[in-house]
């Protein structure tokens, strides 16, 4: 590595600075007048020259010049970026992971660049050579650094942990001379922690032969390592299951279930005898086999019992679902848990838990480890959790694979539900599922056309049609209508992926300018991140809304927790929800949905997106068929990667 740096000049540096909109309250209008108000450098910034802008009266030159001063440590976090290359729009991330001495964090070690998400070794390999002398690639905090980014990356395919070995791989790939001695600094630097390999089963016979042969030895090969906040999540999780099976108290006679018997299978009264007397237990099977009637049955008995009951889910869509269906109030787990927006924390915790007795939380799948942990810190001793959930579902966005775990540590009394009722309310489209689930692709036997398959020969095709479907074909034959079907994606990209579906379905369905941010009043809007201290009641990840009022730099968006105010860098976090991907429709569902399978989709289908793709309809499934004999592959090979993760093996050893 090898520096030629040249210092921008503070021109340069403030102009980056406006227009990557990190002056707070500054528009992009505002940041383009700046020059004719004779303000590009910081010392040409003052309330008085600010009163030249086009629309600026005192009060506001006043907040604009306090909020410039206010965000001095990222104007240096922007120097330090544009010295090196790089984009000033990533001074707001440093700012917030780094704190207030940003820019001093940065000098002393460039490589912490690589905390933030999208940035690559080599954008942080620029900032080493320009503010670093004799930037060197055997520096110790770069290998360091490089150990955090291969276990964060594994992170986005859901892995907690990583083989060592791997770790050692992607090091030496990076020309990393000593990998050993860089796991090592990572793991001295708290932010990596290393898992021993699992004890291996022991064996009877070997241990006690006549040819003195010793038990077998743990295999080194088996090393793990992990961010410390996903391993520390996991054995959270594992201790806390623990706590709460040896903590349960049966809170009912088992003999109380005949109660809410009534139209319940052997198999259902089990799991509501089950949530009575066990601190955790799950409750899976696909749709239509009666998870819905069996967990309002549990309530209905535990509410005659007098005990307190409290229902979530990590969807609004879905905890409102669950609400209509046991007539008894829900909210999402992040709004039960108290979250606090800024912090990423939870008010809810283990020195204020939760006050009820018995926690159900519906669409279990989409837990990912962080979230359960919290979820079961805040449950005190006593209570009753019960997870409810189909693990042949994608699943959490986030790392981990709790549900499955679970379920394969044997760890806690899980009971299936495999029988299929709903027929009459939801028979095509329960029947496919169930098939989907399987492995199976029957043909589609539906003259009530509750299920339609849509043959395509491309994307284009498979585009024109979902439009079709969704702005005439749907709502004219069956009733439904376009504010009532959804449609889902498995790709962002290409013809048939969100973004240019939903170029086109706002073009048919509510033309505009997009006058906030690009959205006008009546566009569907969906979340890309946790936003809960917005008011009245923020929003989650993946809710769905419409959009209701705009303001100065602000949306009305109606969700289905309620109406928010969306402002700031929320905004950033809001896309058009006309077509969303399968992750983000998962915990949720329509009375329409339409399916679309583009070829380009063909390398990432397997049978849970499938499965969970076709499972977000009520009344009425469309599939937009495009992508050839990828579907059926997919459908019959599993052909998900698993993720790696400690927690079944924590589970095991807690439960002993």
């Amino acid at each position: 590595m090898s520096a030629d740096p040249t210092t921008p000049g503070p021109d340069l540096v403030f102009a980056a600075f406006c227009t990557a909109g990190l002056w707070p309250g500054l528009g992009k209008r505002a940041a383009a007048e700046l020059p004719a108000a004779g303000i590009t450098t910081p010392d040409d910034v003052t309330a008085d020259r600010l009163l030249k802008l086009p629309r600026v009266g005192r009060q506001r030159a006043e907040r604009l010049f306090s909020s410039f001063l206010a965000a001095a440590p990222t104007y240096e976090v922007v120097e330090l970026l544009v010295g090196a290359g790089l984009p000033a729009k990533l001074a707001a991330g440093v700012a917030d992971a780094l704190g207030p001495d940003a820019a001093r964090r940065l000098r002393d070690d460039p490589w912490a660049l690589l905390g933030l998400s999208g940035v690559t070794l080599t954008d942080a390999d620029r900032l080493a050579i320009a503010v670093l002398k004799g930037a060197d690639r055997q520096d110790a905090r770069r290998g360091r650094a490089i150990v955090g980014l291969t276990l964060r990356t594994a992170t986005r395919d859901g892995h907690t942990v990583l083989p060592v070995e791997l770790v050692v791989a992607a090091l030496q790939a990076e020309g990393v001379a000593d990998p050993a001695a860089a796991v090592v600094a990572a793991v001295d630097s708290g932010d990596v922690l290393e898992h021993e390999p699992p004890e291996p089963e022991f064996d009877e016979d070997r241990a006690g032969g006549d040819d003195g042969a010793e038990q077998a030895e743990p295999d080194p090969a088996l090393r793990t390592l992990s961010l410390a906040r996903y391993g520390m999540a996991e054995e959270a999780v594992a201790e806390n299951v623990a706590r709460l099976a040896a903590a349960a108290e049966r809170i009912a006679d088992p003999a109380s279930v005949r109660s809410v018997a009534k139209g319940l299978d052997e198999a259902q009264k089990k799991a509501v005898a089950q949530v009575l007397s066990a601190g955790v237990s799950l409750l899976t099977g696909g749709p239509g086999t009666g998870k819905s009637r069996t967990v309002a049955a549990i309530v209905q008995l535990l509410r005659t019992k007098g005990t307190d009951v409290a229902l979530a889910a990590p969807t609004g869509r879905a905890a409102k679902r669950l609400e209509e269906l046991t007539d008894h109030p829900a909210v999402t787990v992040h709004r039960l848990l108290g979250a606090q927006g800024a912090s990423g924390g939870f008010s809810r915790n283990e020195e204020w838990p939760l006050d009820a007795d018995v926690v159900v939380v519906d669409e279990a799948s989409m837990l990912d480890v962080e979230l359960t942990a919290a979820l079961l810190e805040a449950c005190p001793d006593g209570t009753h959790l019960l997870l409810v959930g189909d693990p042949a579902q994608l699943p959490s966005i986030g790392p981990g694979h709790v549900l499955g775990d679970l379920i394969d540590s044997r760890a806690v009394p899980v009971t299936e539900l495999t029988t299929l009722y709903r027929q009459a309310e939801g028979g095509a489209i329960a029947r496919l599922a169930s098939a989907v689930r399987g492995g199976e692709l029957p043909p589609v036997d539906s003259p009530d056309r509750e299920v339609v398959v849509v043959p395509a020969t491309g994307s284009a095709e498979a585009a024109r049609r979902v439009v079709q479907l969704v702005t005439d074909s749907i709502p004219r034959a069956l009733g439904i209508d376009p504010g009532a079907v959804q449609v889902v994606t498995p790709v962002h990209r290409g013809p048939a992926g969100t973004i240019e579906l939903n170029k086109a379905l706002k073009a048919q369905l509510n033309p505009g300018e997009g006058a906030v941010f690009g959205f006008d009043p009546g566009d569907r809007v969906v979340a890309t991140a946790n936003h809960m201290d917005l008011e009245p009641v923020g929003f989650a990840n993946g809710e769905v809304g419409v959009v209701t009022g705009t303001g100065d730099g602000s949306l009305t968006v109606d969700f289905s927790s309620g109406p928010v105010t969306v402002n700031g860098q929320a905004l950033f976090d809001l896309r058009h929800g006309w077509a969303i991907t399968v992750h983000r429709a998962q915990g949720s569902e329509w009375p329409g949905v339409v399916v679309v399978l583009p070829p380009e989709a063909g390398g990432m289908l397997s049978r849970p997106l499938v499965y969970t793709a076709l499972t977000r309809a009520q009344k009425h499934l469309s599939v937009v068929h495009a992508s050839g004999a990828a579907l059926a592959r997919a459908v019959r090979d599993v052909d998900v990667r698993p993720r790696r993760t400690r927690l079944a093996e924590l589970l095991r050893e807690v439960s002993g």
